[in-house]
């Protein structure tokens, strides 16, 4: 069995999935799992871990941070 390792917390499914997209197309496998015990009759989404296989982790997170730098690029081009 592959060890799975966290490596985003997503704050709702909506979220979760499009990390989950994102890494997809990086050519990484992840999985969703509650971050916090959930009532499943509570209406509001409750915050994921995004698991990947421990071998893969470093390329996930460099997949993540690929996916944040262009919106810092243009902060700092406005500011």
């Amino acid at each position: 069995m592959t060890r799975l390792v966290q490596v985003a917390v997503a704050g709702d499914v909506t979220e979760g999935e499009q990390l989950q997209e994102l890494l997809s197309a990086a050519g990484i496998d992840s999985h969703l799992e509650p971050a916090i015990e959930h009532h499943s009759s509570a209406l509001e989404d409750a915050p994921l871990k995004v698991l990947v296989a421990e071998a893969q982790v470093d390329e996930a997170i460099d997949a993540l941070e690929a996916l944040s730098e262009p919106d810092e690029e243009l902060d700092q081009q406005e500011g």
